[in-house]
């Protein structure tokens, strides 16, 4: 097997695993990866492999689960490795044939606009205004949200800081008694706060996501009339576009989820430390303890405020993100240009169609 072809088939068995089903959005994932960010030297690729965090999860999967995957990885292999290589040799020419006929659509579609140029301009703007009008109240509520979040969870962790002071005044013996059951319920409070933080911000994305679908619709009818004889180029345009926003989208949401963990992470080890503490001698207890005591209010509230301050502006990052789009759509039309990279949206959507294609013909590994 060529090297290029076993290395595409570790990076599929460790992101598959022993599991019942393969999910077809990860395998695309790693394929678009490897087409397209791995280079084309094979040898290279191997290094590149071996250098990643992957290949030490791959060998921790086969380690332990050799026997479960040793069938299902042969089976893979067999059928996936002559897919996969007929797919990298395809895409040169797909690429390439997108490119085209990208561009010789943009231009009939420029030349057909070109009489109602002012009323396209209008249509397009008209959707921008309506665009940042719906979304306004988005990202205002996300930014309240955020703050709200970090507020409540603030004031739900200073009652700790204050407990933990009075707690200094207990006896030594009675301290460390009662430092890992405290540690414990800061841990539980930290996480129910996040996890409500996180269950507040998570719809929101669900509804942007109606939002832009709602937007690309209106503008579909807006722009029709004017091009009744080249809807195929309007057509491509529109589908670029709601590619290109619901990327977007899939962005904030996993922005959103990625701060909430990133504040867990950043607030937990303040119950690590008071669990370290408390395993440590019993005389210099107190000593360990005290600059803890002082210092916990002042690093909850430092964290929740740089939480606050980078995760709130979030909504309007998003509408501009979308705006930008627009605008770039609008100069495509008007100069019949299209970007160097106009192809490759659609070209990784027509690898993860061929991909969910191939993998809903692969029987699941047998249990």
């Amino acid at each position: 097997m060529a090297p290029k072809a076993v290395a595409l088939v570790l990076v599929l068995l460790a992101i598959s695993g022993s599991r019942a089903e393969v999910n077809p959005d990860a395998v695309a994932n790693v394929i678009w990866k490897y087409f397209t960010e791995l280079g084309s030297n094979a040898k290279d690729t191997v290094d590149q492999l071996q250098q990643t965090e992957i290949s030490k999860q791959l060998n921790t999967l086969l380690q332990s689960n050799l026997q479960s995957v040793s069938a299902y990885a042969e089976d893979l292999q067999e059928r996936l490795v002559p897919f996969a290589i007929e797919l990298k040799a395809q895409l040169a020419q797909d690429s390439q044939r997108l490119k085209e006929q990208i561009q010789r659509e943009l231009q009939q579609l420029q030349a057909k606009l070109a009489p109602y140029a002012d009323e396209v301009h209008q249509q397009i703007g008209t959707n921008i205004r309506q665009l940042q009008a719906k979304l306004s109240p988005y990202a205002e509520e996300l930014r309240s949200q955020v703050d709200r979040s970090a507020g409540e969870l603030k004031q739900a962790l200073e009652p700790y800081a204050a407990e933990l002071r009075e707690r200094l005044q207990d006896n030594t013996d009675s301290i460390k008694a009662s430092l890992s059951p405290y540690a414990d319920r800061l841990q539980q409070q930290i996480d129910g706060g996040v996890e409500s933080l996180k269950e507040r911000l998570s719809p929101m994305a669900d509804e942007l996501k109606a939002q832009v679908e709602q937007s690309v619709a209106e503008l579909r009818r807006g722009l029709s009339p004017y091009a009744q004889e080249v809807q195929d180029g309007l057509n491509r345009q529109l589908e670029s576009l709601t590619i290109q926003m619901e990327k977007a989208t899939e962005e904030l949401r996993n922005r959103l989820a990625t701060s909430s963990e990133e504040l867990r992470a950043q607030l937990s080890p303040l119950a690590q430390e008071l669990r370290e503490a408390a395993s440590g001698d019993t005389e210099s207890l107190r000593q360990r303890l005290a600059p803890l005591a002082q210092q916990l209010e002042q690093r909850v509230g430092q964290t929740l405020e740089t939480f606050r301050q980078q995760a709130a502006p979030f909504g309007e990052t998003f509408g501009k993100q979308l705006v930008q789009r627009l605008e770039e759509m609008r100069g495509k039309l008007d100069t019949g240009a299209a970007g160097l990279e106009d192809h490759l949206e659609l070209l990784e959507k027509e690898v993860r169609e061929k991909v969910a294609a191939f993998l809903s013909t692969v029987p699941p590994p047998q249990n």
